[in-house]
Order: structure tokens, then sequence, then C-alpha cells
């Protein structure tokens, strides 16, 4: 873990949280894909019941987010993201980790989540005990139409 780091989290829209999220958003995400989000979409999001956001920060600084919305005993990783000058550092395996113990401990089973097929990602859920479970083919239009593929993963959480 980086010197200094701390996660917060938050369960509800807190202004200062979503405005850190999307200023790593917009920094992590290739337009390319058309993964980001809009604030909007995260502000409604966050209205739900079962949602929370979490922010890596060294000081005052957004390192990176995770966001995750659970119904029932399942989850879901909506977003996971880095700030590209803080990548390599272990900031997004150290999110995951901590959303899965956070998961745990509000008694959820599974954790699900979709990526890019060709996002580098990958590696690290797979490497955290996520197992593939299927392809969507053209889930995501990137700004210049062209559609890339989606994989879904899951991981169950016993015990």
């Amino acid at each position: 873990m980086i010197p200094g780091m701390i996660l917060d989290t938050y369960e509800e829209g807190e202004r200062n949280a979503l405005a850190d999220a999307m200023e790593v958003m917009t920094q992590a995400f290739d337009p390319a894909y058309g993964e980001a989000w809009t604030l909007p979409q995260l502000a409604g999001v966050m209205m739900m019941p079962g949602t929370w956001l979490t922010i890596a920060r060294v000081d005052a600084a957004a390192l990176g987010f995770a966001l995750v919305r659970s119904v029932l005993d399942e989850c879901e990783l909506l977003l996971l993201a880095v700030h590209p000058s803080w990548r390599g550092r272990g900031i997004g395996k150290e999110l995951l980790i901590d959303s899965l113990k956070t998961a745990r401990r509000r008694g959820i089973r599974s954790m699900n989540l979709e990526v890019r097929s060709s996002n580098t990602a990958i590696k690290l859920y797979e490497k955290t005990g996520f197992e593939y479970v299927h392809r969507r083919p053209g889930y995501y239009r990137g700004s210049d139409g062209q559609l890339h593929d989606a994989l879904s993963f899951r991981i169950e959480m016993l015990g």
C-alpha cells in the first residue's frame, strides 16, 4: 500500500466524493471505449440502496475509486478506476480487496463484474479469484462507433 493512502467509503452521494470519483474517471477511462459514466449516472446509482463508493486518497488527492452495488446477497463491482499517474502501485488491488471485505461484512456471498475484453485489469480480477462467466459481444460502444466485447466475471465469497 502507498504510504499515507487511506480508503474512504461513502454510502450516499456526498458531493465531494462524487467530484473526486468523476475527476479520476475522466482521466482513467479512455473515451475511445465508451466506458466512463456521467455525473448524473454516478449520482443516480449512489441514491440506490446497497451502493457504496470507496475512494483511495493520499492527503486530499483522489488516486482511484471503486463503486459497488448490492442486492440481497449479491453485488456487482460497477466501476474500478485508478488515475493514470498512480497506476501500477497496487491501488486497484487495494480497492478491489477492500470492496470484497466490505461485501463479506455485509453478508454478501458473491460479486460480479463486467470488463472490456482488452482491459489489462482482467489479470487483477483473475489473480484475486474471479472466474470467467461469459462474453457479451458488442457491449461497449466507443466514441468512433466501434463495438467492444465485455467479459463477465464472478467470485463466490464463502464464510
